[in-house]
């Protein structure tokens, strides 16, 4: 699985789940982003695996307007935000009931939408990303 999520909001913008480690996957998350008007600022940060430091990445990166931003080796910490979703995740879906990789993207699916809209955060005021997200731009 690949994903992004907005540093400020906590919202998982765009994500991927296939089932192959191949480059592609991590840039149609990338491109994902179009969908969004993101600040001329914005910097997209990952970890040093093979995908986000790839030349199609970073070209891919770039045209979306983007920054890239790279974990220094043995900084587990710079990551820490996605990794925290993805623990949430897996402490709320037990991914061990389901055969397919098709059941397992309707559940992410179902589960990230969730968590944009429904769950909470004590972090953003007790309000779900969403939520938080309206706030900060003064949507009711």
């Amino acid at each position: 699985m690949s994903a992004i999520k907005d540093q400020t909001t906590r919202e998982i913008l765009a994500y991927k789940v296939s089932n192959s480690l191949e480059v592609s996957f991590v840039i149609e998350t990338v491109k994902d982003l179009k969908y969004y008007a993101l600040n001329e600022n914005a910097i997209i940060h990952s970890d040093q695996g093979v995908h986000y430091s790839s030349k199609k990445y970073n070209k891919a990166t770039a045209k979306v307007g983007l920054s890239a931003s790279m974990s220094r080796r043995g900084k587990c910490v710079d990551n820490a935000p996605i990794e925290s979703f993805f623990g949430h995740m897996k402490d709320e879906v037990n991914f061990k009931t389901f055969q397919t990789l098709e059941e397992i993207v309707e559940i992410i699916d179902r589960y990230i939408y969730y968590y944009n809209n429904y769950r909470p955060q004590w972090t953003l005021k007790k309000m779900t990303p969403i939520e938080y997200r309206n706030h900060l731009i003064g949507v009711a």
